[in-house]
């Protein structure tokens, strides 16, 4: 048995993405099992059969071993015309349909159609995913408006969430990205979106100082969007969108 196939097996029967780490875990974790099992018959003066090569050769198995591995089915993915592939994202790796076939996937959601976010939500989300942990007064001394109702969206998109609380006067709360936004956006970490090295060190306006006089609980309690002075002005804007989609 190929530690491919025993991948594959494992990501297809996950609810949940696995990471390399994990997968090497579980992998050295049935190979501790059935040594535990021999052992025990062995005890109990029982002619225990012996352990397979392939199943002890896998008793070190490592990240690297299971990357490699995952290559060379994404490989025989490509080699055969197969309709998905093993892709890594913020969570770990999940099988996901490629996009050549997206249109035929759609057809099973008849009812469902793409949610697309305003020219200003996707401005005030890269700002968030660029400078994250970032302030809502420093978003706003870039983009020169309020930003509460795109905060609000953001926040009911679940692409951003609140992070904690910066160490300035009224402890202002901090924005960051969700590993939703990594999904959805098919990266792993802020690293893979485009030019991040150098958009992460440009100089930003300074904003505003923060308000000493709001709580806690009232910072929590973002605006109504209509005090939003961009609301009457946004329109739709195409969304980026992953690549493929999860199977």
């Amino acid at each position: 048995m190929q530690l491919s196939s025993i991948i594959e097996a494992l990501v297809t029967a996950s609810d949940n993405a696995l990471s390399s780490e994990e997968i090497a875990r579980l992998v050295r974790a049935r190979v501790a099992e059935a040594e535990d099992v021999r052992a025990r018959q062995i005890e109990e003066e029982e002619e225990p059969e012996p352990l397979p090569g392939w199943l002890t050769d896998l008793a070190e198995v490592s990240e690297e071993q299971v990357v490699a591995a995952i290559a060379e089915l994404n490989r025989s993915y490509d080699e055969t015309g197969r309709a998905f592939t093993l892709s890594e994202r913020a969570r770990g790796w999940r099988i996901f349909t490629r996009v050549d076939y997206g249109e035929f996937v759609r057809q099973l959601y008849p009812g469902r159609r793409p949610e697309r976010l305003s020219a200003p939500a996707m401005e005030t989300l890269a700002i968030i995913a660029y400078r994250q942990p970032i302030t809502k007064s420093a978003i706003e001394a870039v983009r020169g408006v309020s930003c509460d109702g795109m905060l609000q969206k953001l926040l009911d998109r679940e692409l951003v969430r609140i992070g904690g609380r910066a160490e300035l006067p009224g402890r202002p709360l901090l924005y960051e990205t969700t590993d939703l936004f990594y999904e959805h956006f098919g990266i792993r970490s802020i690293d893979d979106l485009p030019n991040a090295g150098e958009l992460r060190k440009v100089k930003l306006p300074e904003p505003e100082e923060e308000s000493t006089g709001t709580s806690p609980e009232e910072q929590l309690a973002l605006k109504a969007a209509g005090t939003d002075t961009e609301a009457a002005d946004e329109t739709p804007a195409p969304e980026a969108e992953s690549s493929e989609t999860p199977s």
